[in-house]
């Protein structure tokens, strides 16, 4: 990367992807630090940002492949198709969310191969460690946080009934009652969301700790007690899965307690391994008519059997809705965050002598998945 670090945003190309890597206001604060950034034309149209916005905040906007040529980094929310890419500077850097684990010929496996094949370095935003200095960097947090939100919103939509308690002089309305399964970035601002519309929160998690999160936020924290496999705690700060003694035991308390429910906010992954199922259709049967259930995993599998991602789903007269990209639904939201997670990832390792970042060892190793024309992340290829 020699001179001026070029960087390139491109419009997404999967179905149904509305978001946009960079923003107006990252592009200022790119060409703060002395970079050029090209944006292809069209790029935020479906995040309510157009190309004289662009323009005015100092990018170039053209076509994908003038936008390419000689980029040293290139954009992105979702990974480009390796074709695209042929006019960058070789051993140009793609960051973006790439789907490692990804499955089918042009999945993200494939995709990783075909990135080190082409000679590039592709670096995966969703492999950021949770650690404190990366937390403004994380894009699944940011994501995840809109997913959460997004979920009530659709639920509450879907549902019959108002989710406030409402006292009128016709008689009294009672107040939904809302279960939030998994308690990570989306399962907390699901709870605070369904909180903020007046219902009946109550939460589970296979990690003790979040009891206490739980509870700050006025929910009803649901657990399994003395049964190993309650502190759940994988590495980097996400939930691992539970013990057979645990999930048994939690399938009969949780069986119990959805009988009760009007809203199920579902919202349980692991990282690089099919979503667990925690709601069995024998405990739909057991849930009131006119229940709604919001499966945020749908588009990994699914927390919830029968669900299907994009679709609303009618199971013993209760609906089930997930959709394959939550964000994608708050496009200009969701771009003003992750393109300041790329932004602020850039920055913190930008060397003014060189004139482009520079990874150190502890989140470069993490994040890097190709490199001279090889795969080498350990998680990878381990």
């Amino acid at each position: 990367m020699a001179g001026t670090t070029r960087f390139a945003v491109l419009k997404e190309r999967a179905a149904g992807e509305t978001r946009v890597s960079a923003t107006p206001e990252t592009v200022k604060k790119l060409i703060a630090l002395g970079a050029a950034v090209a944006v292809e034309s069209g790029a935020g149209l479906a995040a309510s940002i157009s190309d004289a916005d662009y323009a005015a905040a100092g990018a170039e906007v053209g076509p994908a492949a003038e936008v390419l040529a000689g980029a040293d980094i290139v954009f992105g929310v979702q990974g480009p198709d390796p074709a695209l890419l042929s006019g960058v500077t070789p051993g140009a850097w793609v960051v973006a969310g790439l789907d490692p684990f990804g499955a089918g010929e042009k999945g993200g496996r494939a995709r990783v191969s075909a990135y080190a094949a082409a000679g590039l370095e592709a670096l995966a935003m969703e492999f950021m460690p949770r650690i404190t200095r990366a937390q403004s960097m994380d894009i699944l947090s940011s994501q995840s946080n809109l997913a959460g939100y997004k979920a009530v919103l659709v639920a509450a939509n879907l549902y019959g009934r108002a989710f406030p308690m409402m006292m009128t002089a016709a008689g009294t309305v009672s107040a939904a009652k809302c279960f939030v399964m998994g308690v990570g970035v989306a399962g907390l601002q699901a709870i605070a969301t369904a909180r903020r519309l007046g219902a009946q929160v109550s939460a589970t998690d296979v990690r003790s700790a979040t009891k206490e999160q739980i509870l700050s936020l006025g929910a009803k924290p649901i657990f399994v007690e003395n049964v190993a496999g309650i502190e759940g705690e994988g590495s980097g700060g996400y939930a691992s899965e539970m013990s057979e003694e645990y999930r048994k035991a939690q399938a009969e308390l949780v069986s119990g307690h959805l009988a009760k429910q009007d809203i199920v906010i579902t919202t349980a992954l692991i990282p690089g391994r099919e979503a667990p199922r925690l709601i069995t259709d024998a405990q739909i049967t057991t849930m009131k008519p006119g229940s709604v259930i919001f499966d945020l995993a749908a588009p990994q599998g699914g927390n919830v059997e029968g669900s299907v991602a994009d679709q609303v789903v009618v199971r013993h007269g209760v609906r089930i809705v997930g959709y394959s990209n939550t964000p994608a639904h708050l496009p200009a939201d969701a771009s003003a965050l992750f393109s300041r997670n790329l932004f602020n990832f850039v920055s913190a390792f930008w060397d003014k002598e060189q004139g482009r970042p520079v990874l150190d060892e502890e989140i470069g190793n993490a994040i890097r998945l190709t490199q001279g024309g090889k795969v080498v992340n350990e998680r990878l290829v381990g």
